[in-house]
């Protein structure tokens, strides 16, 4: 096991990423840049040669317990598991993770068979970024939609342009909950602060705005001229 920069992350609030392919690496760089203690853990020498110097990090293998253990990885917060195209080092890595206790653990998984494995064993939240982006996409070229969340069980919040028939009233006037099962939670003005949405917002033509509602009250909502 090799520091290819020392690390600076402070162990019992920090994030461990294991594994610096396209999710890891983007991962920790966001992280290290929202301020976050970050370590990432890597035993590609060609990979570690690329991050040297921008991430802390330690060229490992951490399908090797002996190898997390050193690093202390039950003390870090969060330990995500960037390593998704080699399903039996995903699995070896995450159960080692269960096995030292560490108290968050996020694995990346590349299907929904994988995804099952992973929780099984004990991962506490799996991510299929693939499959998420592919989703959200599709939302956003079937409609007027321009950002697509969903949240949980069809929970779904969206940012999008306001239909024709409310440009020029009031979100109170155009009593859009009681007709279409949504909220409109925020407006965005150009030029102006995001505002919380209120019975007395009015809404433009240019506006922005943010709805929150079931998938499906969103989808025929975004479809309205």
């Amino acid at each position: 096991m090799r520091a290819a920069k020392p690390a600076k992350a402070s162990k019992n609030a920090g994030v461990l990423v294991v594994g610096l392919g396209r999710f890891g690496s983007a991962l920790a760089s966001t992280l290290e840049a929202l301020g976050q203690d970050v370590l990432a853990v890597e035993k590609s020498p060609q990979l570690i040669a690329q991050w040297a110097g921008r991430l802390p990090l330690v060229e490992a293998d951490a399908t090797n317990p002996e190898a997390l253990e050193q690093l202390g990885a039950r003390d870090f917060a969060v330990a995500v598991v960037g390593v998704g195209s080699y399903l039996e080092a995903s699995v070896l890595i995450t159960a080692n993770l269960v096995d030292l206790g560490a108290p968050q653990i996020w694995a990346k998984a590349i299907s929904a068979e994988h995804a099952r494995i992973l929780q099984r064993i004990g991962a506490h939240h799996v991510v299929l970024p693939e499959s998420d982006a592919g989703t959200r996409v599709a939302h956003l070229v079937s409609g007027k939609m321009l950002d697509y969340i969903e949240v949980e069980d069809g929970f779904t919040i969206v940012k999008m342009r306001p239909p024709r028939e409310m440009q020029g009233f009031t979100i109170g006037q155009t009593k859009v909950t009681e007709r279409y099962g949504v909220t409109i939670i925020g407006v965005k003005s150009p030029g102006l602060d995001f505002v919380y949405a209120a019975p007395d917002t009015r809404i433009s033509a240019n506006d922005l705005i943010i709805v929150s509602g079931h998938a499906e009250l969103l989808e025929r909502f975004a479809a309205r001229p």
